[in-house]
C-alpha cells in the first residue's frame, strides 16, 4: 500500500487527491496545508479544469499544518507539491531529504538555478522527483505525439496550439496574479504549450514571442519556435479574456497527408481529417492527464516498468524556454537558445 501525503490543499491540491484515491492500493494518509479552514474552503476549491471530486471523506486523514511535522509524522512513500510554484524548490527538497519521492506541480521552480538544487537533492536521495506536466499524459495530446512519430501521415508543415483563460483570480490571496509567486501567466498557464512543444519537436533553435506587457507582467503572449527544418510551430496563451469566454486549450496540427484537430468548443472535439476521405476520431486513452500522469508516477515509484515520459533536465530546460519568450516579448528580439 502505497501512503501519499499532499501539501497544498487549494484547487490542485484538491485534483490531486481524487486521482490518488481513483488508484488501487493506494491511501492519501495525510494532508498539509497552512489555512485552518482548509476543511471548509476544500468544498470551494475552483479552477479552469473540471474533474475535481464531488466530496472526500476526512475521516481517515492527518492534517497538518507544518510540513516537517508531517514528514516526521506519517511514514510516506511519496508526496504531492500542490504549493504556489516559488515553494515548490524548497518543500520538494526537504521531502526528497526525508527520504519520500515527489511529485511537483508544474513549473518545476521559478529559477534554473533553483532546478539545479532540487535534481542534486533527488540525485542525493536517490529518490524520483517528478514534475507535474500533466499535457504530456493528455490523453488527446497522447495521441498526437503519437501519430506524429509514427510518419504516417508525413511530415509535420506547421502547428498552432492555444490555451486562453480568463484571469485566475480564484487562487488563495490571489497568488497566481502575483508574478513573485507563480512566475506570472508564461510560468504558469503558457508553460504547458511550451512544454509540450519541447516534447514533440525538440529545443527550437531560437524563439521570437510579442505579448501584452503592463509592469514587466505579459498577461497574453504569442510565440514562434524556430526549428531547423523549417517547420511552422508557434503558441499562444493568455489571461486576458473576459470573465464570460471562460477556458481554452486547443491546436492544430498541418501534416503532410492529414490535419489533426483538438478544439472541446467542436463536436467532435478530437478528429484526424486525412488529405482524403472522411475524418477519423482515434481511440484515446480514458481519463484526463492528471489522472495519467499520478498512474505513471505511482508505477514508477513501485519500481514497474514504464517509458520515460518526463525527466528532470526537460522541466528545467521548458522553464529556459518559457524565461526566453517572455525575454524575447519585454526586449522586442529573437532570442536564441
Amino acid at each position: 500500500m502505497l501512503r501519499i501525503g499532499i501539501v497544498g490543499f487549494g484547487f490542485m491540491g484538491k485534483m490531486h487527491f481524487g486521482n490518488w484515491s481513483k488508484l488501487p492500493g493506494v491511501t492519501v494518509a495525510a494532508i498539509c496545508d497552512g489555512n485552518p479552514d482548509v476543511l471548509k474552503d476544500a468544498d470551494q476549491a475552483v479552477g479552469n479544469i473540471e474533474g475535481l471530486p464531488e466530496s472526500i471523506d476526512f475521516s481517515q486523514i492527518h492534517f497538518y499544518s507544518d510540513f516537517e511535522e508531517m514528514l516526521k509524522a506519517e511514514q510516506l512513500d511519496a508526496v504531492s507539491i500542490t504549493l504556489p510554484s516559488y515553494l515548490h524548490k524548497d518543500f520538494s527538497i526537504m521531502a526528497l531529504k526525508a527520504g519520500v519521492h515527489v511529485l511537483c506541480e508544474k513549473p518545476m521552480a521559478l529559477a534554473l538555478a533553483d532546478c539545479d538544487e532540487m535534481i542534486a537533492a533527488a540525485k542525493a536521495a536517490d529518490r524520483e522527483l517528478m514534475v507535474a506536466h500533466c499535457i504530456r499524459f493528455w490523453p488527446e495530446y497522447v495521441k498526437t505525439k503519437e501519430i506524429i512519430d509514427s510518419g504516417q501521415y508525413g511530415e509535420v508543415l506547421s502547428a498552432v496550439f492555444r490555451r486562453l483563460s480568463t484571469a485566475p483570480i480564484w487562487s488563495s490571496d490571489n497568488w497566481m496574479m502575483d508574478q513573485g509567486c507563480s512566475g506570472g501567466m508564461v510560468l504558469d498557464l503558457h508553460i504547458h504549450d511550451t512544454d509540450y512543444i519541447h516534447y514533440v519537436f525538440g529545443v527550437p533553435k531560437s524563439v521570437c514571442s510579442h505579448a501584452a506587457v503592463a509592469e514587466g507582467r505579459a498577461s497574453h503572449i504569442q510565440t514562434q519556435y524556430d526549428y531547423e527544418n523549417g517547420t511552422m510551430i508557434s503558441a499562444e496563451g493568455s489571461w486576458m479574456m473576459s470573465p464570460s469566454f471562460g477556458f481554452e486549450m486547443s491546436f492544430n496540427v498541418v501534416l503532410e497527408k492529414a490535419t489533426i484537430v483538438y478544439s472541446p468548443a467542436q463536436k467532435p472535439a478530437f478528429r484526424v481529417c486525412p488529405a482524403e476521405g472522411k475524418d477519423l476520431i482515434p481511440d484515446i486513452q480514458a481519463g484526463d492527464g492528471y489522472f495519467q500522469e499520478i498512474s505513471h508516477f505511482a508505477d514508477k515509484i513501485q519500481g514497474k516498468e514504464v517509458a520515460e515520459v518526463i525527466t528532470q533536465a526537460q522541466s528545467k530546460k521548458s522553464i529556459q524556454i518559457a524565461q526566453a519568450e517572455l525575454t524575447s516579448a519585454l526586449e522586442g528580439r529573437k532570442i536564441e537558445l
